[in-house]
């Protein structure tokens, strides 16, 4: 098969490309043809689809009051995208498109573009954009789901997206546009890698057509450990921001009898709020942040952490980072919330602690300090085989090829 697959980023940006580059690395190995459809970007890898892809936009970068306008109108609506597909699918003929991240920068303007030439559409949720126009559930970093069920002015009332009316507008009158256009029943199926955002895209009923959970894979040449050193140490790694807990983190682990000390890798916007917590307190000398960190620097930390700790206060759908944290034999605590506690088994491969709850996140963690070497070094076992059942990588290629086949067969049939 030659599979067409979409995302607005054509390098690894976060969770979203990792499975995209990751999916294309798996069909190839799998002997399929593997084609791209992206935004242009000096970042990108190389690509012989390039002279395809849309222009770049940059909604946030120094621009003038013109480029804004442009930019909004192709946040509703790219013609230029749904120019350039045509094209490539004209040359290219796919038999499946496969479409990943597109709000905004590509948008779904692609999906009556292929649906011309009556090739099956495939779209994985990586964010909830198809239900709240500011794609997180986030509203001034709470949980909000006011436009869960199509009530999109609530996402302009609060100003979700950044603080700005103007751009919560714009992103509600998307979403608006896409409901009239009923632009998601032409979209064969979707896939949810959490059965968290599978329920929610349900509730929602905006989507009419088909959805199946598939949690993600890990690559193919992941290395499995669980004979990773234990340095003593706690572990969060990502962006720090109010959704993401790491404030109840650093309160939690004050709260803690023991020394044990905690490292925080990554930048974000509370990150300031967050650093004036620990010197108030003088945690310093048992909480460090130690700014990004990335490539074979992070995987370091994360192989000899005692545990990786991801306490989100929002709807995470299937993050990578614990996957990875599990592969590499490492116990994980992650908070009751969105998709998290689908992927840790609780007193098996990690705990999970309530949201918001310092106290209990506290008490997850003398859980984990109180292990014994036994105890421990079993744990790690089970994140591992864990990990090699749950996110494997041959039985996920294997499913979804066979659906592709299903979807090709059947927009064969409609033709004849």
């Amino acid at each position: 098969m030659k599979i067409l697959l979409v995302n607005k980023y054509h390098y690894v940006k976060g969770g979203s490309e990792t499975y995209y580059f990751g999916l294309a690395k798996l069909l190839q190995a799998h002997g399929h043809e593997v084609i791209y459809f992206a935004m242009a970007d000096e970042n990108n890898r190389p690509c012989e689809q390039e002279k395809y892809f849309v222009s770049n936009v940059d909604f946030n970068g120094d621009i003038s009051k013109m480029q804004k306008v442009k930019a909004g109108f192709r946040v509703l609506y790219s013609f230029e995208a749904k120019k350039c597909i045509s094209a490539l699918i004209e040359q290219e003929r796919p038999d499946v498109v496969h479409i990943n991240l597109v709000h905004r920068h590509i948008t779904l303007s692609i999906v009556r573009a292929i649906r011309k030439y009556n090739i099956p559409i495939v779209f994985t949720i990586h964010d909830l954009n198809c239900v709240c126009p500011n794609h997180e559930m986030l509203s001034n970093g709470k949980v909000c789901e006011l436009c869960l069920h199509g009530k999109y002015s609530n996402c302009i009332k609060k100003k979700c997206v950044k603080g700005s009316t103007a751009k919560s507008a714009l992103a509600a009158i998307e979403a608006i546009n896409y409901k009239r256009m009923k632009i998601y029943d032409d979209i064969d199926l979707f896939i949810t890698p959490s059965a968290f955002y599978k329920k929610k895209l349900e509730e929602s009923g905006i989507i009419h057509s088909e959805i199946i959970h598939m949690k993600n894979f890990l690559p193919v040449d992941t290395v499995y450990n669980s004979d990773n050193p234990d340095k003593g140490y706690l572990l969060y790694f990502g962006r720090i921001s109010e959704e993401k807990g790491v404030l109840t983190l650093v309160k939690a682990v004050e709260k803690l009898d023991s020394d044990i000390p905690l490292f925080i890798l990554g930048t974000g916007p509370v990150e300031d709020e967050v650093k004036a917590y620990i010197d108030d307190k003088m945690l310093g000398n048992r909480i460090k942040m130690l700014g990004f960190k990335s490539g074979d620097e992070l995987k370091k930390y994360v192989a000899e952490a005692k545990c990786i700790i991801l306490p989100s206060e929002w709807y995470e759908n299937g993050p990578y980072a614990i996957m990875e944290a599990m592969s590499q034999g490492k116990p994980v605590i992650v908070s009751n919330y969105g998709g998290l506690p689908e992927i840790v088994s609780d007193g098996k491969t990690g705990f999970i602690c309530k949201p918001f709850d310092s106290d209990d996140l506290k008490n997850c963690i003398e859980k984990v300090c109180a292990l014994s070497d036994d105890e421990y070094r079993q744990m790690g076992i089970n994140a591992v085989n864990a990990a090699k059942s749950d996110f494997n990588p041959e039985k996920y290629v294997e499913k979804l090829t066979e659906l592709y086949k299903q979807l090709i067969d059947k927009h064969k049939n409609k033709k004849d």
